[in-house]
């Protein structure tokens, strides 16, 4: 290691010390002829000083010392005088009295100053994410982000799910959102899709015999965006077999206690609410209520239930699934499904956070036949059914045992638990409101040799340069 200890690290009990540092020059001052620098690096701030009868050449180097440039210093660790503690921070009481100094690389001078009381665009941030992610309040929530993956593996590994992963790389079975394509070279005019999520593959897994499976997944819809929406996120993909409703409030909640008791301090009161679908739209006028005023809780979770299976759709006539095709009818309602298709409610679940849908889930169906009535009521032909899931409906020959399962998008509760605004503000490396990548100018145009390789022609729309 080239430094002993880090910047967040040093206390009193380290008085008279001979220390190694290394970090980022955050801020430099002069004070006649001392010169003051407050050094950065991923824990903390230390203070540093130089003085000439002191520091010697490492004095002489530090004038010119610039914001962000990457230094190594070596020096003695002292109590600082009166009156120039600050409380703020845990080095608060110490500075380091430099020996020697190294400057291990300069800075340009940064578009705009490290510090969380920023006044840029978002579009310069993002251009220069790189420095944005140097700021106490963004590598808080990169922070948060990791101790939250933390939590969710611990607990679903103690209840005996298995992490698995699903490929990225996968058929375009497009059901609500536009997929986004890939094209194969080695297939010409075939293209693979990015998923949208995990469905049809966690369903197989339980084919397998996997019977707890989870995964933190990327997923990507092709979609408008807005500010709790980006064309590529993650969520918590979760499935098992042999249950029931109750199973899946029963891991969620405790999932969710954990959480919010780790990261928030905070005691969920457990079990969460139920409202009803017919419910929440009658009080509510919304699916995803808002119900911190009616539990008088800062954070207020509810599952929505009783969602009805199918919705019409004027434009094409016809029925289409509220949630998804492979939702479960509830078993009193199998009755109507070919002659009261509006009657049938789904085996189907969304937890609501504060008014934003945290996540959804179903119990699905696991029957061969029931899947392909479903599929004919929405208008998907026998056909076309074989065409988009016949993997999975093949795979429902062989012994496909009752599963269920739900999903939560961890950038949504990552928002909440920070108290952001929007989830560009708790992902590494976002998007615009527009899609776009200021950082590496994505999307962007390819050159002819790979659309060569490819088989593909770009053809410009009229009017368009």
């Amino acid at each position: 290691m080239l430094r002993t200890h880090t910047c967040g690290g040093l206390k009193t009990s380290d008085m008279d010390k001979e220390v190694t540092l290394c970090g980022w020059v955050a801020r430099r001052r002069d004070h006649g002829k001392l010169i003051f620098i407050d050094l950065r690096d991923r824990y903390g701030f230390t203070q540093v000083v130089f003085i000439p009868k002191e520091s010697g050449e490492a004095y002489k180097l530090a004038q010119d010392l610039r914001s962000e440039f990457v230094v190594k210093l070596k020096g003695k660790v002292n109590k600082r005088p009166q009156g120039t503690i600050n409380s703020k921070i845990p080095t608060g009481e110490i500075e380091i009295l430099a020996k020697e100094l190294e400057i291990l690389n300069p800075s340009a001078n940064p578009p705009f100053e490290i510090t969380d009381e920023l006044k840029v665009t978002e579009e310069i941030r993002l251009k220069y994410r790189y420095l944005d992610l140097r700021r106490e309040k963004v590598f808080k929530n990169l922070s948060l982000r990791s101790s939250l993956y933390r939590i969710i593996r611990d607990c679903l590994d103690h209840k005996d799910f298995l992490e698995c992963e699903t490929p990225i790389l996968t058929k375009s079975t497009p059901e609500g959102a536009r997929d986004y394509l890939v094209p194969s070279r080695l297939n010409p005019g075939q293209f693979y899709a990015l998923p949208q999520s995990p469905q049809l593959f966690k369903q197989i897994l339980m084919v397998s015999g996997i019977e707890k499976y989870y995964q933190i997944a990327k997923c990507f819809r092709d979609e408008d965006l807005r500010a709790d929406r980006q064309p590529e996120f993650t969520q918590l993909d979760l499935e098992m077999s042999f249950i029931n409703e109750e199973d899946i409030y029963s891991i969620i909640e405790e999932l969710m206690f954990k959480i919010f008791k780790e990261l928030k301090g905070i005691e969920l009161k457990l079990p969460f609410p139920r409202i009803s679908f017919a419910e929440a739209q009658d009080k509510y006028k919304s699916d995803k209520p808002d119900m911190r005023k009616d539990l008088n809780n800062e954070f207020a979770f509810v599952w929505v239930v009783d969602f009805p299976l199918f919705k019409f759709n004027k434009d094409e006539n016809r029925w289409e699934s509220e949630h998804h095709p492979f939702t479960a009818p509830a078993d009193s309602d199998l009755n109507n499904l070919e002659n009261a298709p509006d009657k049938v409610k789904s085996r189907s679940y969304d937890l609501v956070l504060n008014g934003t849908e945290l996540g959804s889930g179903s119990i699905r169906i696991h029957n061969q036949d029931l899947q392909k009535k479903i599929f004919k009521i929405i208008g998907i032909s026998d056909e076309e059914a074989q065409n988009r899931f016949g993997f999975l409906l093949e795979a429902f020959q062989f012994g496909a045992p009752p599963h269920g399962g739900f999903a939560f998008g961890i950038d949504r509760l990552l928002t909440i638990l920070s108290g952001e605004s929007s989830i560009r503000e708790v992902i590494t490396f976002p998007k615009t409101s527009a899609g776009l990548c200021p950082l590496t100018n994505a999307p962007s145009d390819v050159d002819e040799k790979q659309l060569r390789e490819l088989n593909l022609t770009i053809r410009k729309s009229p009017g368009l340069i």
